[in-house]
């Protein structure tokens, strides 16, 4: 009867009814990535920036990442990001930028794509809705379209690209998903988020700069939303979701186009004040009780950078088991913006799954963007069939990651 009720209660619902994940070949390491900065900065003779570069890279939570441009993991004075003293001549423009971004972004999309049509058990003729996201590049015919022929979608898909919206982007495209699939069982929406952070590294000495060269990455995610059927295997139920304009933080987080790529600007407040304005926006999503015991279990944290992972926990005393997913995916992958999200969801779900999570878990997704923005989403994890659970537990144990 309890077996019973549980299915039940899950094939109720609009979920993300499958994950896929992707990254470019070329992998940086943080300590050698970090060493050829500081070398090219001494060259230059910016001796307190190679200081203060080599600790910021230690101190960020990354240690492996992943980049579309195989320039830079060349030695420090042949790449072409790095400060020199004749770089002048030697950075990239925006349009070689560009180029890279309209090369990779394609072939990357499709991966993470494929795997998430694949992980949901639907067929491309299947997708009603395409979404894209990203905010590193652009082109025209876009990336929609690209997609479209790619993964021989419908030529009447609907498409929405969600465009330079930032790291934020990626949840606010579940959100829109949600929206649109709700209580139409004949639809079902493909979100493609793919960000090449790494092209936009630029050869300066500033802090903000070498901040952001720091632990963006590059990646590419995607997944499918849906109402929930007696097929859906294990999924993420979506339920209410919440979007804020922060107060007075309009120039916190600025990301502009300039002559050698995008031009990024962190506050150092950022996490701070994420901090203190966050909690009161989660208890306007989930109610007054948001302190104590009515907090959700499962926190799926946007990691920004480790600033915004700390402070979160920190201010909601969550466990270290609680950000796991998201320190993990910082960790292993950097911030690729839009991205990330999908990433921390997907290590989320592995991690249940090891676990053979058998009951429904109440979660809440975080993301934060230029504005400053954030994206609030409440999420439970419902577990598959018994049958299907087993499979799913054999493919984890076996390394499928999405």
């Amino acid at each position: 009867m309890i077996e019973r009720k549980l299915t039940e209660e899950r094939m109720k619902g609009t979920a993300i009814k499958g994950i896929g994940t992707a990254v470019p070949f070329a992998r940086m390491d943080q300590e050698d990535t970090s060493a050829r900065l500081t070398e090219a900065l001494s060259r230059a003779g910016e001796q307190h920036s190679a200081r203060w570069a080599k600790r910021i890279f230690k101190q960020c939570g990354v240690q492996t990442r992943y980049t579309c441009e195989p320039n830079l993991l060349e030695p420090a004075e042949t790449c072409r990001y790095f400060p020199s003293k004749d770089s002048q001549g030697t950075v990239p423009t925006t349009a070689e930028r560009m180029s890279l971004y309209k090369e990779a972004s394609v072939p990357l999309g499709v991966e993470a794509a494929r795997s998430a049509l694949q992980d949901s058990g639907l067929a491309p003729g299947d997708i009603t809705h395409l979404i894209t996201v990203s905010c590193t590049g652009q082109f025209l015919p876009g990336l929609d379209a690209s997609l479209v022929w790619e993964l021989g979608l419908s030529t009447n898909v609907t498409r929405i690209p969600l465009t330079f919206l930032g790291c934020a982007a990626g949840l606010k495209a579940v959100c829109v998903a949600r929206q649109l699939m709700e209580g139409r069982s004949d639809a079902h929406a493909l979100i493609v988020c793919v960000e090449l952070c790494t092209l936009h590294i630029q050869p300066s000495g500033g802090k903000e700069e070498l901040y952001g060269a720091s632990f963006f990455g590059d990646g590419a995610s995607a997944c499918v939303v849906g109402e929930v059927d007696a097929e859906s295997g294990d999924c993420f139920l979506l339920g209410k979701e919440h979007t804020v304009l922060l107060p007075d933080c309009r120039d916190e987080m600025v990301w502009e186009v300039g002559d050698r790529g995008f031009d990024l600007y962190l506050s150092p407040s950022i996490p701070g004040l994420i901090g203190r304005i966050i909690p009161g926006e989660v208890e306007r999503l989930i109610g007054a009780q948001a302190q104590g015991a009515a907090l959700p279990e499962l926190w799926a944290i946007h990691p920004g950078g480790k600033g915004i992972v700390d402070n979160l926990q920190d201010v909601f005393q969550l466990s270290d088991e609680q950000t796991s997913a998201s320190r993990s995916i910082l960790r292993h992958y950097g911030n690729m913006s839009s991205a990330t999200i999908l990433f921390v969801l997907a290590e989320m779900r592995r991690q249940l799954r090891s676990h053979d999570a058998p009951q429904r878990r109440s979660g809440l997704a975080l993301a934060f963007g230029p504005g400053i923005t954030a994206e609030l989403l409440e999420i439970s994890y419902a577990p598959a069939s018994a049958d299907r659970n087993a499979a799913a537990s054999a493919d984890c144990r076996e390394g499928s990651y999405a």
